[in-house]
């Protein structure tokens, strides 16, 4: 190389258009309580239990969720900086409306339901104030598009032409997926540089007021960002969200990393995996399909 010549260009990385979310896990203070929400009310399937975490998961499906017990932790005051809601994404109409059907006879609280042009979804909250998010998507080529953003409006529901959809109740679908996640964050600029500078996602929507939406492959969110919390912080420790993790095709894990180092980004890993800490101190994990399912 000359002396004085420019170096070579860091690399650039882009979360690839196949890659999903697959698990979650939230601190919880009573995790038997957690668990008959989840179990009971979603109707999820309690896959592996020990003294201090239960990981409960849709009867046949891939997506996972893990409950970790702390007693002593206290509980994530509403709103604050970490999680909104995270969102658990149906296959169809149909099933939505059973799982909805489902909370209702068991009479958990409904906070909402809102029609958002791209999806239908219905809000609500755990034992502990974790917000949820249920919903299906509408087809993508429905998807209203301006300007080469997503457009996606809170408008109301019509919820009983909506439970018709299904006249019986029904738990989780075992095709249901974590469709997104959604942080209280202090700076949507930091935000952005984080999950687009980093992780590689693109800027989907940035027009909502407060908010910004980012994602993998064109999908309208995998990453939803606000500062409807002002700033509001949690007290070390608290309940709530602490890592979720992405799955990514074979070498893409690597390939992260390789961006991560040459961008001087803290993160942590191995062949196949990374970890990295987002803006509000949430564990991202990213690994390879074969490394998640064992055969790496």
């Amino acid at each position: 190389m000359t002396p004085g010549a420019p170096g070579p260009e860091p690399p650039v990385f882009h979360m690839p258009a196949d890659a999903r979310l697959v698990s979650l896990a939230l601190r919880v203070r009573d995790l038997d309580s957690a668990e008959r929400f989840y179990a009971d009310a979603l109707g999820l399937s309690v896959q592996e239990r020990r003294a201090d975490r239960i990981r409960l998961a849709p009867e046949g499906g891939d997506v996972a969720l893990d409950l970790l017990g702390d007693p002593r932790a206290p509980i994530r005051p509403r709103p604050s900086l970490g999680l909104y809601h995270f969102a658990l994404l149906l296959p169809d109409r149909a099933s939505l409306a059973g799982l909805v059907r489902r909370l209702l006879e068991r009479r958990w609280p409904i906070d909402g339901a809102s029609d958002h042009g791209v999806s239908e979804a219905f809000y609500l909250h755990d034992p502990e104030g974790n917000g949820i998010e249920l919903y299906r998507d509408r087809p993508r080529e429905t998807w209203p598009i301006e300007d080469g953003q997503v457009l996606m409006g809170s408008d109301p529901l019509d919820v009983d032409e909506f439970l018709a959809a299904a006249p019986a109740a029904a738990p989780a679908h075992p095709e249901t997926r974590l469709g997104h996640v959604h942080l209280h964050v202090a700076d949507l600029a930091l935000g952005e540089r984080f999950y687009a500078r980093a992780l590689g996602l693109g800027v989907t929507q940035r027009t909502y007021p407060g908010a910004l939406f980012l994602a993998a492959g064109g999908y309208h969110h995998h990453i939803g960002l606000n500062t409807w919390a002002r700033g509001r912080k949690a007290p070390d420790g608290a309940t709530g969200l602490v890592a979720y993790a992405w799955q990514v095709p074979a070498g893409t894990a690597d390939a992260l990393g390789a961006h991560l180092r040459a961008h001087e980004i803290p993160h942590a890993g191995s062949d196949g995996t990374v970890a990295l800490t987002d803006p509000v101190g949430i564990r991202v994990d990213v690994g390879d399909a074969m490394t998640r399912n064992g055969k790496r």
